[in-house]
C-alpha cells in the first residue's frame, strides 16, 4: 500500500467512527507506546544500522583481543553485555537460544541460581536519546570528548542527535579505534567525528578544551586502582573549564567508593571540582526504556 492509499485507509477509518469515540481514537494516535515500532526515527535506525555492522565484527561479549578486564576481580560473576549493539530483546533471544544466560549456578549441579551481574561500556540507543534530548543542554559550537569511546556510540549518537561542532572519541584500544573509524567514514561522519588511539593521560590540551566530557563505566573495569587514581587526578587537575559538563556512569561517587585512599580523595578536592545537576529521569521513558539504566546516568558541572 503506498502513501495515499494508507491516507485514505486512516481517513476512511476516522470519518466511520463515531462522533463519541473519535477525541479517544485521535488521543491514542498522538499518545499510545502501541505505534512506537512504526515511529522508529531516521537517526535511530542509523545507529540500528552501525550496530549491525559492528555485531559481526566482534565476539558475542564485545571485547576485543587486547583487553584484560579488572571485572575478573570482582566478587560477583559478572558479564559484559554491550548495550549498544544488543537490546534487552536481543539479549532475551540470545537467552532463549542458550547462547547467553542470565544466572549462574551458586552450586554446580544444582537447581540453585542467582542473577548475573550485567555490565555494559556502551550506551544504548535509548540512553544515547536521553543524553543527547534531555540531559545535555544545546550542544552548538561545542567540542564533545568521549573517554574510552569504545565502539563509538556516544560519537555516533552526538553526531546524529545534536548539533555539537566536534565529537572525538579517545580510546586505547587499536583494534576499537579501527572500528570505530570504519564506521565513521562508511556514514560519512568524518566532518565532526574525530577517533584518538591513545590514552586519555596523554591528552591534556584536548581535556583542557572540552566542553562536555563523558566516562561510560571507563577506568573501573581495565585499570588498576593505582591507574585509576592517575586517572581521576589527570581529569580533575585538566577538566577545569568553568562551566564545562561531565557525564559520568555510574556517579562519581560510586565509581569512587573502591578507592578509598586520603591522599588521594583529599587531592582531588571532589566538593570544589564540581557539582551535581539534578536530572528527571521520568521525562524519557518509553515502553523499551530502562528506568533503571537512566538513573546510572549522572551529570555534573564544574565549578
Amino acid at each position: 500500500m503506498n502513501f495515499n492509499d494508507a491516507k485514505n485507509e486512516i481517513l476512511q477509518v476516522l470519518s466511520k467512527t463515531e462522533r463519541q469515540h473519535l477525541p479517544k481514537l485521535l488521543e491514542w494516535l498522538k499518545t499510545s507506546d502501541d505505534l512506537d515500532d512504526f515511529l522508529v526515527d531516521n537517526q535511530s535506525v542509523i545507529l540500528q544500522s552501525i550496530a549491525e555492522d559492528l555485531r559481526v565484527c566482534l565476539p558475542l561479549e564485545a571485547m576485543a583481543p587486547s583487553e584484560a578486564m579488572a571485572i575478573q576481580k570482582k566478587p560477583h560473576p559478572t558479564v559484559h553485555v554491550d548495550a549498544f549493539l544488543y537490546d534487552e530483546e536481543a539479549v532475551d533471544s540470545l537467552c532463549e537460544e542458550g547462547k547467553m544466560s542470565r544466572n549462574y549456578c551458586l552450586n554446580c549441579g544444582s537447581h540453585r541460581t542467582a542473577p548475573l551481574e550485567f555490565i555494559s561500556h556502551s550506551f544504548s540507543i535509548p540512553e544515547l536519546q536521553f543524553l543527547f534530548h534531555n540531559v545535555l543542554p544545546d550542544l552548538s559550537g561545542k567540542l564533545v570528548v568521549d573517554v574510552g569511546s569504545r565502539l563509538g556510540a556516544v560519537l555516533f549518537g552526538g553526531y546524529l542527535y545534536s548539533a555539537a561542532s566536534q565529537l572525538v572519541g579517545v580510546e586505547i584500544s587499536s583494534e576499537f579505534v579501527k572500528l570505530q573509524t570504519m564506521a565513521v567514514e562508511k556514514y560519512g561522519f568524518s566532518d565532526r567525528i574525530q577517533v584518538i588511539h591513545a590514552d586519555i593521560r596523554s591528552q591534556s590540551a584536548l581535556v583542557q578544551n572540552t566542553d562536555v566530557l563523558i566516562m561510560n563505566n571507563v577506568f573501573e573495569y581495565f585499570m588498576e586502582p593505582s591507574d585509576q587514581m592517575q586517572a581521576w587526578l589527570f581529569i580533575s587537575q585538566n577538566f577545569r573549564k568553568k562551566g564545562a559538563l561531565l557525564v559520568t556512569v555510574p556517579s562519581v561517587q560510586e565509581t569512587l567508593a573502591s578507592l578509598q585512599d586520603a591522599v588521594f580523595l583529599e587531592t582531588l578536592a571532589l566538593s570544589q571540582w564540581i557539582e551535581e545537576v539534578p536530572l528527571d529521569y521520568t521525562v524519557y521513558l518509553k515502553n523499551d526504556t530502562d528506568p533503571d539504566s537512566l538513573k546510572q546516568i549522572h551529570l555534573y558541572r564544574v565549578l
